[in-house]
């Protein structure tokens, strides 16, 4: 029996060349004569493996190479070199069995009608896909109703909010039930709500259809709840590939400790650096960030030395973690 996984890149790399221009009439003229140029990567020697079902966090800040590596996969950019092979096929070879078994969904482009209702985009999509009529309605039914958008499927895709125009590409996207499915930024500008109802749909999408779903996000939200493992790229290359919890107990090597004080003490000025980093200090306590294996010994001399009411021990927040590992 075959095991091999269903997303396999080796070396991945694209290229970017970019013409320099001087300024003014006298720098256009040169630049008839002699073009200076350079060579950008987008992605350099991109490798990783995602088995059947894996739903994988991209992660990485703006222009690290997320959208171009998952554009490769999607067939639409030719790699300057490298391999890929998803479901067993070549993305770029642009072969009909690969497009009837993959879904492309990015956050901040349109791929339904904008002047036609969503239900006839949805309709249009169908039969592109060849989907039976009976099966259709069913999807629809069931998605939108999950989704929460089941009476806005007879209004111009215009009219929607961005909220229910997202959820309704979403559905566009799962219509012909694809293996697999990229998802660039797919709740950016969302209100709180509406991503949480998206993160909920992909959750039980994922788990109930074994779809492998390689998502890109700013909102750490989305990754924490959906994602178990993280690929993290920088400048066009991975830094990191692991289990979320790895990248915090990798990065995170502190905790963050808050105490609140009996009121009219000395705590407020007292020296603290002893313990750990001051990073906040007022009226409604001090927060310390410390050590991770210094937490119990730290918090043991705090109750011992100060008028302590009331002490909480916390986590850093994991996209405190993320933007530590960029800016590293």
């Amino acid at each position: 029996m075959d095991h091999s996984p269903i997303i396999a890149v080796r070396n991945l790399s694209k290229q970017y060349r970019s013409y320099k221009k001087q300024p003014g009439f006298a720098g256009a003229l040169k630049g008839l004569i002699h073009r200076e140029s350079e060579l950008t990567d987008a992605a350099k020697n991109v490798s990783f493996t995602v088995e059947e079902g894996e739903l994988v966090g991209f992660l990485g800040p703006n222009g690290a190479g997320k959208t171009t590596t998952l554009k490769m996969l999607a067939g639409l950019l030719y790699p300057t070199s490298g391999e890929a092979k998803v479901l067993g096929y070549t993305p770029w070879e642009r072969a009909d069995g690969y497009r009837r078994q993959f879904a492309l969904l990015l956050g901040q482009k349109n791929q339904l009608w904008w002047d036609l209702p969503a239900r006839e985009s949805l309709e249009l999509n169908s039969k592109i896909y060849g989907i039976e009529p009976r099966k259709f309605e069913r999807i629809v039914s069931d998605m939108t109703e999950l989704l929460a958008v089941k009476d806005k499927l007879n209004v111009m895709v215009r009219e929607l909010s961005l909220g229910e125009r997202m959820k309704m590409e979403l559905i566009a996207a799962l219509l012909h039930e694809p293996k697999v499915l990229f998802l660039d930024e797919p709740t950016i500008g969302l209100d709180v709500i509406s991503q949480k109802t998206v993160r909920e749909f992909l959750k039980r999408h994922n788990t109930q259809h074994k779809t492998t779903i390689l998502l890109t996000s700013h909102y750490m939200a989305d990754i924490q709840e959906l994602c178990e493992r993280v690929i993290i790229i920088d400048r066009g290359t991975i830094s990191f590939d692991g289990k979320l919890s790895d990248v915090i107990d990798r990065f995170a090597d502190f905790k963050l400790v808050t105490i609140q004080c009996s009121p009219n003490t000395q705590s407020e000025t007292a020296d603290l650096t002893r313990f750990g980093e001051v990073i906040e200090r007022g009226p409604g306590g001090i927060k310390l960030r410390v050590k991770r294996d210094r937490v119990i010994a730290v918090c043991k001399d705090l109750l011992d030395q100060l008028p302590v009411t009331d002490i909480d021990i916390q986590e850093v927040p994991i996209e405190d973690i993320i933007r530590q590992i960029f800016v590293r």
